[in-house]
């Protein structure tokens, strides 16, 4: 697996939010891409979703193949009034 990065911004949330890195770092690796943002800058990102348990959670990362890192831009868990039942689309 690439190297994992984390922004402050993650990092941030990931604190308020009860989220371990172990959990994100499971989610980077075994969780379900749901949206892809192809032009984002500097690096393309995604977005993944993973469980906790029973909780849903949300990371997004970007890909810097040249440094080979993966790195997290944000952490959550997703608002159920904002995402369907599988939390993988946004509700309209």
């Amino acid at each position: 697996m690439s190297r994992v990065v984390y922004r402050v911004h993650a990092l941030q949330r990931m604190f308020e939010r009860n989220i371990s890195p172990a959990v994100v770092e499971a989610v980077i690796q075994g969780g379900a891409i749901i949206e892809r943002y192809p032009d984002d800058t500097p690096y393309p990102s995604r977005l993944l979703l993973g469980w906790e348990g029973r909780r849903p959670v949300h990371v997004v990362v970007a890909d810097n193949p040249a440094e080979d890192q993966v790195i997290v831009i944000t952490v959550y868990e997703p608002d159920p009034r904002r995402w369907d039942a599988t939390f993988s689309r946004r509700k309209l």
